[in-house]
């Protein structure tokens, strides 16, 4: 039997939220301030290795070598739900010295989601915005969540990330940052996705050499065609429309990996992506988080931050987005207090 974590009453997201930390401002219309702090990487790092032996189970010493029929074989699932946060940033490669995007530079958080995987529930993601509004201390200008990566890498990322939603302060437990060119690896590793886009989807932008050119319609598209649906913002609806699209490719990834024989390949999967992203996941982990995943019934949900309109006078404040080009935006004030609350079978068995 797997050790059990500690047994702690959790605090609630506004005590969580409500700590007298310093750092970021994050900015909710008519919510109080949320404060964040600056995250160590060596403390996460010694919090992490900590936690290796509670949340993954030994691996049987004893199984056989016969090809795997299902990802129950290869790994067993982690003893509790165990939160990754998944930064897609805006470069080709990760040292890529230039993103070739806008702003150019160095890479920006292009997407930002939270996984909670639940070993007895529902894989639960959540959608951040990139364009939420922050402040850095001693800055009087706003910035894009999405651009605290360029600032402060995941650290900053993950710090802002636990404290919007409240999460507990050694979450999240793991992360993973890939580039659009891992994006594109995984895809193609996969063969293809099959993706239904509600529309035709047509922009070009010579700064950035990107073009998109997407028919309406089920269709099976590779790695590069993929990349351009993730990236494609609806003028009229640009948040919304790029995390309907993110929601919709991973819901394919999903239905990919759950092929029936596909759990043979993953192995070779992982390893073939492991120069392409960054995570302090080792491949145990990976095939751990995937079983629980993959398990035949499992259901996900997906959510998003609520965010308020942008302001009127947002173009004369000067409150663009760091990455992407869209006004930078809030929290809903008809935002519940809990942003992401655990499904009931997993609270009631915490």
């Amino acid at each position: 039997m797997p050790p059990s974590p500690r047994s702690q009453p959790a605090p609630s997201p506004a005590q969580r939220r409500s700590s007298p930390l310093g750092g970021i401002k994050l900015f909710a219309w008519l919510r109080p301030v949320v404060l964040l702090r600056f995250a160590l990487v060596g403390v996460g790092a010694a919090v992490g290795l900590a936690l290796l032996g509670v949340l993954w189970p030994e691996s049987d010493p004893s199984g056989g070598s016969e090809a795997p029929d299902a990802l129950a074989d290869l790994a067993k699932p982690p003893s509790r739900a165990v939160t990754v946060l998944v930064i897609g940033v805006d470069a080709d490669q990760l040292q890529d010295p230039n993103n070739k995007a806008a702003p150019a530079g160095a890479a920006n958080a292009d997407a930002l989601l939270l996984l909670r995987v639940n070993p007895g529930g529902p894989l639960q993601v959540l959608n951040l915005p990139t364009a939420l509004a922050v402040q850095l201390p001693g800055s009087s200008g706003l910035k894009s969540l999405g651009s605290l990566y360029r600032q402060g890498g995941v650290a900053l990322t993950a710090d802002a990330a636990r404290n919007l939603v409240g999460l507990a302060s050694t979450e999240p437990d793991r992360y993973l940052v890939l580039s659009r060119g891992a994006l594109r690896s995984l895809v193609d590793g996969l063969g293809a996705l099959e993706v239904n886009p509600g529309s035709t989807m047509v922009y070009e932008d010579k700064r950035q050499g990107l073009k998109i050119d997407l028919q309406s319609g089920v269709q099976r598209l590779k790695g590069a065609k993929v990349e351009q649906l993730v990236r494609y913002r609806d003028p009229s609806r640009p948040i919304e429309s790029r995390s309907a699209n993110q929601e919709a490719v991973m819901r394919s990834l999903l239905r990919e990996l759950n092929t029936p024989g596909r759990s043979q390949d993953i192995p070779a999967l992982v390893q073939s992506l492991r120069g392409q992203v960054e995570s302090n996941l080792t491949p145990a982990e990976v095939l751990s988080l995937m079983a629980a995943t993959l398990k035949p019934g499992q259901s996900v949900s997906f959510a998003t931050v609520p965010l308020a309109p942008p302001p009127k006078d947002a173009a004369k404040d000067g409150n663009k987005a760091a990455a992407g080009g869209s006004d930078l935006r809030q929290v809903a004030k008809s935002a519940p207090s809990d942003l992401w609350p655990p499904p009931a079978a997993t609270a009631a068995g915490s």
